[in-house]
């Protein structure tokens, strides 16, 4: 007996519906899913749907035994085979996923019926041969079950070659990743089909209430011409709607201190040093730098919903609400600014609502309301590193950062015939994205306290009450709006669909400046007081003990905006029964402007083309192969304008002292230089537009190939493998170094007296770009050429190559149980992160210290920083019976590879005035990744959950334990070898700056009715 007729009762518990989820995709960043299969052929044939809130849908057989009905709101399903008006046979409980095809056909009496729920091998989502994309999806009810943490996230860390992104870069409280190899800034997020990724640096975005997630779709590549805008990964969350049923519930969720580990202390490093070369403090290696014993915390979340019909099959409505708060104390290193206890807090409340209205079977109209505010904030106490204990108030406070999100989402639907659909997007968004102390203090920041000369302050290190050193502007913030319309037609074999793709991005008056009287205090030391410490800039030796100081002015407020326009063309062709090839082409047009409104980057047309294929091998959706190969454009966002397009500064002046006075301000000032220097020319003048990025160029994209195939093994298994191959093929960067372009200019005869060149610029790296330098006298530009050896760069250019093997192992439910097993090898090699640099934690979007200069790119090719060569997940869960349910989540990969940054050359040089930013250690070259790899971490997350039976299964309790066995590992450590002095070691070089986080218990209590 064939396989294939073996129908298995399917048990409608949360398990069971958990177990039927992971299935293929169609496009990304969907709200919709489709209905495809195979039906006798007979005259009068028709198929007809209806989900849990009454819309029908019916489409007639076509001539091949074949119907297709697409863009259909995702939910529960009754469909039915009529002919002649007469229902002939029927399927219940069909669950659409987001994204995806679910096949159900109908056969010559190969399908019966099991209590009202039909399911056949025919119809079980097991392979979804109808498209190519690559992704994982994660239902409510697995929400509901799996030990997972309450964020967007964390969810998407279950897909393979998905990895959390550097701990120095967050969207507020909320993490970020790292998909395929890129940079943390190059995903995209999605809210019930509209953008909402941050608006200003597009790090990160915002995600709805954990209980109002229908579905989320984790993209990690191959996504259709539909979509773009993304050189990493998609995270498209749906949210619940309302149905003909009336339901309500609330949940409460505990995870107090008194059950947590707590992390480890943290010791200055010991490292036996190269010969010349000393330590910035001597006594300091090998004792204690942070003392972390108690630094815990508790979160705790209340969060509800209700949903129903207002007007039965026409009208519903789903409202949720969720407030989560965390309470914790975390203790500064000894060497801070100031040393302190700070009892911080953190406030998440959100709210989503959701409007369906069923205008008639072929009018659909949606509204989506989502309103998330992150705010952090805290105060101090003192701390006592020679006791290790916590005193009373210091009198200061930690920074007040909210950031709050609001979004207008509208959708309409319109099913015009059986073969043509419209459907339109319209939203708009609001961040407040405000940074503040509550002190206000006038007083200037103190860094570098440490490094105070002791031998004027009486012994003592002397602080003030300046606790924050950056603050931004009451009114800083972004509006966005966006329109995507979509048109499908269905003619034939083929699928075809255009539209167009819209958004705009506005931001008034963001960037920082220094908090006080404008300008902060950075004291240093010297190992060598002889040696100059910035002599390419003019600042002269310290002398004496060696100490100094610098007065460190930053200022970068700005408004700014960003037009991103797309439309795209393409065509499903269902070649034969068993080959789909998908054909695509998208152009994606980006225009940046600065706070005078005036474009400084205008990118053109850029035609991407995407290319899909499946084959369903034998027909019966047991074996498919299946290949993807796509070009993705990503576009610069807003904060490209800060430091980049507008008015900046960035100086430091440099000075000896003989005394410092009670509120940490240096006295008896001696110059060492000429005056504020900046390594970048930012002394607050205006770009030019016309000059702040060449005329031609190009965008970052990158190329990807995806092949692989997915087979059952037997009735309970199912396996699949792939490869995946990326290659960055144009990056942009800065680049600082004006004195190439003059010798290019002057090698051309060009007299350069008259000209304004650029000391910074965004540019290709490796590809030859156009300049234009304005005339000073304004008769108008100049226009030249700089190629890659003009720079000094040689033949070296941007470089990315990611390359991966997945292999996955999945058994679907069978036995009361289901696994999913993921293993992932990597490569991920080059000389450019990315939009940011992971190793620093610099969030300057696509203008990071790499590519300013020749020098910094020497030896700069490795394995970057997302490079994990090993990934090992897995997730599930166990039923034991209506009432008990056991689940799972493991993580094992390898670690990341450390850097070793330090001054150039064998001699200590500075050729940038970038001080320890170069790719030499102790005057030798230290490719990224020749300073070893951070330790493997391993984390397995268990859970279990009770539904009694005398609450009808409505009541639930949970309990959930993350990183059981608490190891706690270092992830990321110092990258910079030297302190601001030559021939002098960080005493933190290599000490770890983020840890796993230590084993913590959750308590959760729910009811759903």
């Amino acid at each position: 007996m064939s396989s294939a007729k073996q129908a298995i009762r399917l048990k409608r518990t949360a398990l069971a519906v958990i177990l039927t989820s992971v299935i293929g995709a169609a496009a990304a960043q969907s709200t919709t899913g489709s209905l495809y299969g195979n039906a006798p052929q007979a005259a009068g044939a028709t198929i007809t749907v209806q989900n849990d809130s009454g819309l029908k849908r019916s489409v007639t057989v076509d001539a091949n035994g074949r119907y297709n009905l697409g863009s259909l709101p995702v939910g529960n399903y009754s469909i039915t085979l009529q002919r002649d008006g007469q229902v002939v046979d029927k399927r219940e409980n069909v669950q659409l996923r987001v994204g995806a095809g679910t096949e159900v056909s109908f056969g010559g009496g190969d399908a019966t019926n099991l209590d009202a729920v039909t399911v056949t091998a025919a119809n079980m989502p097991k392979i979804d041969v109808s498209n190519t994309v690559s992704k994982s999806v994660i239902t409510s009810e697995q929400l509901d079950v799996l030990p997972l943490g309450r964020s967007a996230e964390a969810i998407a860390l279950l897909a393979p070659g998905v990895v959390a992104g550097s701990g120095q870069f967050s969207n507020g409280s909320r993490s970020v990743l790292s998909f395929g190899g890129s940079s943390v800034t190059e995903n995209a997020y999605y809210l019930n089909g509209f953008n909402a990724s941050n608006p200003l640096s597009n790090m990160g975005g915002v995600s709805l209430p954990y209980g109002a997630i229908d579905q989320q779709e984790t993209y990690t590549g191959g996504y259709s011409a539909r979509y773009g805008r993304s050189t990493g990964g998609v995270i498209n969350q749906l949210g619940k709607r309302g149905t003909n049923e009336w339901h309500f519930g609330a949940q409460v969720t505990w995870a107090p201190d008194s059950l947590a580990a707590s992390p480890r202390d943290i010791n200055f490093p010991d490292i036996d040093l190269p010969d010349g070369y000393k330590y910035s403090n001597a006594t300091r290696p090998g004792t204690i730098y942070r003392s972390r014993d108690g630094d815990t915390a508790t979160r705790t979340t209340y969060s509800g919903y209700v949903s129903g019909p207002l007007i039965e099959d026409r009208l519903f409505i789903n409202l949720a609400a969720e407030a989560d708060k965390t309470e914790g104390v975390s203790t500064a290193n000894r060497i801070a600014s100031q040393v302190i206890r700070n009892h911080y807090s953190y406030t998440a409340p959100k709210f989503y609502g959701k409007i369906d209205w069923n205008i008639n079977d072929n009018n659909t109209l949606e509204y989506t309301r989502v309103q998330n505010t992150d705010r952090q904030s805290g105060y101090y106490n003192k701390f006592d590193y020679a006791t290790l204990k916590e005193g009373g108030r210091a009198g200061t406070y930690a920074d007040t950062e909210k950031l709050k999100n609001e979004f207008d989402i509208f959708k309409y639907t319109g099913y015009l015939t059986d073969d043509l659909t419209l459907s339109a997007v319209w939203g708009r968004s609001k961040e407040t994205n405000l940074l503040s102390n509550p002190l206000d203090s006038t007083n200037p920041y103190l860094s570098g306290v440490a490094n105070q000369n002791t031998g004027v302050t009486g012994g003592q290190f002397i602080r003030n009450n300046q606790a924050g050193l950056y603050t931004k502007a009451d009114d800083a913030g972004s509006k966005t709006r966006g329109l995507r319309v979509d048109l499908e037609y269905r003619l034939g074999d083929h699928e075809l669909t255009a539209g167009i793709d819209n958004m705009y991005y506005n931001a008034h008056n963001e960037g920082q400046h220094v908090t006080g009287p404008g300008y902060a205090w950075v004291y240093g030391k010297s190992a060598d007081p002889s040696s100059p410490v910035d002599p390419e800039a003019g600042v002269g030796a310290p002398g004496g003990d060696g100490y100094y100081v610098s007065r460190y002015v930053f200022s970068t407020t700005t408004s700014m905006a960003v037009k991103q326009k797309a439309y795209y063309l393409e065509d499903r062709w269902q070649v034969t029964p068993n080959w789909l090839l998908t054909l695509g082409v998208r152009n994606d047009k980006f225009t940046n402007y600065n706070s005078a409104a005036v474009a400084y980057v205008e990118s053109g047309d850029q035609w991407a083309p995407r290319l899909g294929a499946t084959w369903d091998v034998f027909g019966d959706s047991s074996l498919k192969v299946f290949a993807n190969l796509g070009r993705y454009y990503l576009a610069l966002p807003n904060s490209v304008a800060i430091r980049g397009a507008s008015a900046s500064t960035f100086t430091y002046e440099y000075f000896n002292y003989t005394g410092i006075d009670a509120n940490g301000n240096p006295t008896g000032l001696t110059a060492l230089g000429p005056g504020p220097v900046s390594s970048n020319g930012e002394y607050g003048q205006t770009p030019d537009p016309a000059s702040v990025a060449p005329t031609d160029l190009k965008s970052q994209y990158q190329d990807e190939l995806i092949l692989g195939f997915e087979k059952t093994i037997g009735q309970s298994w199912n396996s699949g493998a792939k490869v995946t191959y990326r290659r960055l093929q144009s990056a942009i960067d800065d680049i600082c170094d004006p004195d190439r372009m003059f010798e290019k200019l002057e090698s051309m005869n060009i007299d350069t007296s008259n000209l304004d060149v650029p000391h910074c610029t965004i540019f290709n790296p490796g590809k030859t770009n156009t300049f234009l330098a304005k005339h000073l006298d304004g008769s108008g530009y100049t226009s030249f050429q700089m190629s890659g050896s003009d720079w000094g760069f040689g033949g070296n250019k941007a470089k990315r190559d990611y390359v991966a093997i997945d292999l996955f192992l999945e058994h679907p439910l069978s036995n009361k149980w289901y696994g999913r097993v993921d293993y992932t090898w990597s490569r991920n090699f080059g000389n450019t992160e990315g939009q940011v640099k992971s190793d620093i934690g610099q969030d300057d979007v696509s203008k990071t210290q790499d590519w300013d200069g020749s020098y910094l790119m020497e030896y700069a090719g490795g394995y970057l920083a997302n490079d994990r060569r090993h990934q090992l997940k897995g997730y599930g869960a166990y039923q034991f019976n209506d009432e008990w349910t056991a689940s799972a989540t493991v993580r094992i990969m390898s670690g990341m590879p450390k850097s070793c940054l330090g001054y150039y050359g064998a001699n200590e040089g500075d050729p940038m005035s970038y001080r320890t930013a170069y790719h030499y250690c102790a005057g030798e070259p230290s490719r990224p990744g020749d300073a070893g790899r951070q330790p493997w971490t391993k984390r397995v997350d268990l859970g279990v959950m009770y539904r009694p039976a005398f609450a009808d299964h409505k009541l639930a309790f949970s309990l959930d334990v993350f990183n059981v066995f608490n190891e706690l590992k270092a992830v990321q450590s110092d990258s910079k070898f030297n302190s601001d002095a030559r021939y002098t070691v960080s005493n933190t070089y290599g000490i770890g700056t983020y840890y796993t986080a230590p084993r913590s218990v959750r308590l959760s209590a729910s009811y759903d009715f």
